[in-house]
């Protein structure tokens, strides 16, 4: 049976230094003339959308908010393959070995479940040197609930699955990942390389965690049943 695996990028898949929370910085400044707009938003988890609704809303900022996105991509996008050219970051433990085992495998099929704008999670992908493994998915500007995204991402990605949703797994490494495989009826699985612990992510309901995947082998077999 087909498994469909949906990664999540920043502190999963990798770390860009900041570069995603620097360009979306110097992109609202361009706009509103407002330095630190994001300094009280909650970035861990959450999607791009929220994000940008979150810190329009703390200063005040009104208007049409599809108006406002469009503007704010076209900036963060100017601004962000700078960032990441200028920030140290790097692929978390296990990648890209995980995804070059798991790509191989015709039973398996890679996606996103991400909060990143769409071209964002590209760009950061393709600075990493892994975005030719995944076809698609879920991303940032469609909702500012994450279960949305990893339902938009099955929708996509999910043709021939089980209707239980037993063969679609969800990668993260915050609650909200985990919240919103379980909202989906997916299978979450929670990897410590971001701001939560082992516990935490356990706590959160995960049904399987890992420290981080350095033991790739390890972490295949679990994602293909193999285990």
């Amino acid at each position: 049976m087909t498994r469909l695996l949906l990664f999540d990028v920043d502190n999963t898949l990798l770390w860009s230094g900041g570069a995603g929370g620097k360009a979306m910085g110097l992109a609202f400044r361009d706009l509103f003339g407002i330095d630190d707009a994001f300094g009280r938003v909650e970035f861990s988890g959450r999607t791009d959308r929220y994000i940008l609704t979150t810190a329009l809303g703390q200063h005040g900022i009104d208007g049409d908010f599809d108006e406002h996105q469009v503007r704010f991509l076209e900036r963060y996008y100017t601004h962000l393959p700078q960032t990441l050219r200028e920030r140290e970051g790097k692929l978390m433990p296990g990648f890209p070995a995980l995804l070059d085992d798991l790509s191989g495998r015709p039973d398996i099929r890679l996606g996103l479940a991400t909060g990143n704008f769409s071209h964002a999670a590209q760009l950061k992908l393709a600075h990493y040197g892994i975005d030719g493994y995944f076809s698609g998915g879920g991303f940032g500007e469609e909702s500012e609930n994450r279960a949305v995204i990893v339902r938009r991402a099955v929708e996509r990605l999910g043709e021939g699955l089980s209707q239980a949703k037993a063969f679609v797994f969800v990668i993260g490494d915050t609650p909200h990942d985990v919240s919103s495989a379980k909202a989906s009826g997916a299978v979450a699985v929670g990897v410590a390389t971001g701001g939560h612990s082992v516990e935490q992510l356990k706590e959160s309901g995960a049904d399987f965690v890992f420290k981080d995947f350095s033991d790739w082998r390890s972490a295949v077999a679990t994602l293909t049943g193999e285990a």
